[in-house]
This record gives C-alpha cells, structure tokens and sequence, in this order.
C-alpha cells in the first residue's frame, strides 16, 4: 500500500514531537516533583524517534537491529510488570499502571523493524538494515491484529481523556521518586495525548504493510 511522502513527513514531525515532549517530561517530573509514568515516558522517548527515522530515513540514528534490541528489552519490561501473579516488590520507578498496550506497542515495533518487514509507503518508510527493498514477508495479518489494537487504545485512551485525567503513580521507598506518592500528576491530559498521537502513528505504518 503506497502514501504520500507528505503524510510520511507529517507523521515523521508528530513523533519527533512527542518523543521531545515525553524526554521533557522526565526532566521535569524530577526538576518539579511532579508523579509521571517514567517507564511509558522512556518508552515514548526511543519510541517516537525510531519511528520517525522509519518514516523519513535521513532522521535514521541507529540500525534497525538495535532498535530491535531496545524494543525487545521494552517489552521484558512491561511483559513482566503486566504479569499479574509477580512478587508485589515495591518499585524503585515510577512505572505506568497500564503496561500492556506498551508491551504491544514494543511488540509492533519488532514486528516493523524485522526483516523483510519494512512498510511500502514510498522512499520514506524505511528503517535501514531491514531487509530488502520493496520485500514483503512475514504475517500481515498480525500487522492488521496490531493495528486494531491500537484503534482500540485510541478509543480507550480518548474516552480517558474527557471522562477523567489519570491518576498519579507512586513510587517505593527510598527510590528517588518516592515523593511522587502525594504529589500531583505532572500534565496528565498531555500525556493521554501523546498516547493517542503514538498510537495513531503506529497504525498508520501497520496498515501500510498490509
């Protein structure tokens, strides 16, 4: 499925957005002692870079292989932290209360950074070191499963945004985030929408590897 280079481009603009936005929510979570989910804030980070450099190439930073790697080490992270029968440890960071789409969105990153994988949208979708040109493989029904996920998550994380802001996450003892316990959620709303914003970027590549 072929877009426009345009769109590649807008999109590619959304994410260097949002990945500026959540690194500066980290900053300012421990600058003002604002409660945030660092883990998703992190993710987001990574996240909204590597996929502007697999919209437009010249703002690749690193070989799809080590994204890859990154990735699979996001979603250790939130596959063990969504298992529900794991040892109640308290944790050192501030971590998000819903891992499970993350670990989906760490999921389809792999997925688009396989090889043989790289989206047929024009010059732009392509993350170097993924495959051949043009190649088409693997399983596009799990592209389409994927991108229904994220339609979902847009829904649910809209219906969050006008119903109510998110609640704040606490931290454990002796972490540096510790005072986070009663302090107030740093921009809560804001950060629904980058949600949405990922999600949103993320099925559009989906959808163009189908």
């Amino acid at each position: 499925m072929a877009a426009p280079s345009w769109l590649a481009g807008t999109f590619a603009a959304i994410m260097i957005l949002t990945a500026a936005y959540s690194a500066t929510r980290l900053a300012l979570s421990r600058l003002r002692g604002r409660a945030t989910e660092l883990d998703a804030d992190a993710l987001h980070t990574v996240m909204g870079v590597a996929m502007a450099g697999m919209l437009v190439p010249w703002l690749h930073l690193a070989p799809g292989r080590v994204w890859a790697a990154v990735f699979g080490i996001g979603a250790v992270w939130f596959g063990w932290h969504a298992l529900p029968t794991r040892s109640p440890v308290p944790p050192r960071l501030s971590q998000s209360r819903y891992p499970v789409p993350h670990l989906v969105e760490c999921a389809a990153m792999i997925y688009m950074l396989l090889p043989g994988h790289r989206p047929p949208g024009g010059p732009g979708m392509a993350m170097p070191g993924t495959g051949a040109a043009g190649t088409q493989q693997g399983f596009p029904a799990l592209a389409v499963v994927l991108a229904l996920f994220m339609l979902g998550y847009i829904v649910w994380t809209t219906d969050r945004l006008t119903s109510r802001t998110a609640q704040p996450t606490t931290a454990g003892p002796g972490s540096p985030m510790e005072n986070q316990a009663d302090a107030p959620a740093l921009a809560p709303r804001l950060a629904v929408c980058t949600k949405i914003a990922m999600s949103l970027t993320m099925g559009y590549m989906l959808i163009l590897m189908v």
